[in-house]
């Protein structure tokens, strides 16, 4: 029986050095080399200063700052761990709020939402992705629609042009992958960094 046994267990070990370790250290160390940017997390630097990762969202609550898309990414609550409260872009714990079409609470958040945002721009329609959470609750990006929408309540913030504004969301989006892959998009941290910058000089 050992001699059947012995074959197997050998075989497994060397798979799990081989798959387990060998290949990811490769791996790893073949990304590093060919694309160094993406394989340290595509992070953004200000300044010489690591402000944030193109790849995860971050929560921007003034007006003159472009919000990106809501997170539902919740953490332990500190006072009692068996329940959580809301982290928003907790990249910890990715994940979506799980709300159905019929939830109550769902809709009475949409709806709320839905106001706050027509207040803000009367004259346009709110776009979806202001209001709803992605499957991950980490989205980085917003659609060009999500973005030109706040155009107005960012120019008013920081007394600039609404068309200077425009201009940097333009600036900003990105198209399809080779033209036929995803969606158009803007990466909220950036467009603000260029914000910031705009403003600065």
């Amino acid at each position: 029986m050992l001699r059947e046994i012995r074959p197997a267990i050998l075989i497994l070990l060397l798979l799990t050095l081989i798959t387990g370790l060998a290949y990811p250290l490769a791996i790893t160390e073949i990304a590093g080399v060919l694309l160094p940017y993406q394989a340290q997390g595509s992070l953004i630097e200000r300044d010489g200063k690591v402000v944030g990762s193109a790849l995860i969202g971050q929560e921007f609550k003034q007006d003159k700052y472009f919000h990106g898309r809501l997170s539902a990414t919740t953490a332990p609550d500190p006072a009692d761990s068996s329940k959580t409260v809301p982290a928003p872009y907790n990249a910890a714990n990715s994940g979506a709020a799980n709300l159905g079409p019929t939830s109550k609470a769902l809709a009475d958040r949409l709806k709320e939402d839905v106001d706050k945002l027509k207040a803000e721009n009367p004259g346009a329609s709110v776009p979806v992705d202001l209001v709803t959470t992605s499957a991950s609750g980490l989205d980085p990006d917003i659609s060009p629609e999500g973005a030109l929408f706040q155009v107005p309540r960012v120019a008013k913030a920081r007394g600039m042009a609404e068309d200077k504004v425009r201009q940097l969301v333009t600036e900003n989006t990105a198209g399809r992958l080779v033209g036929l892959f995803g969606e158009p998009r803007v990466n909220v941290l950036a467009l603000n960094l260029a914000l910031d910058a705009a403003v600065r000089n």
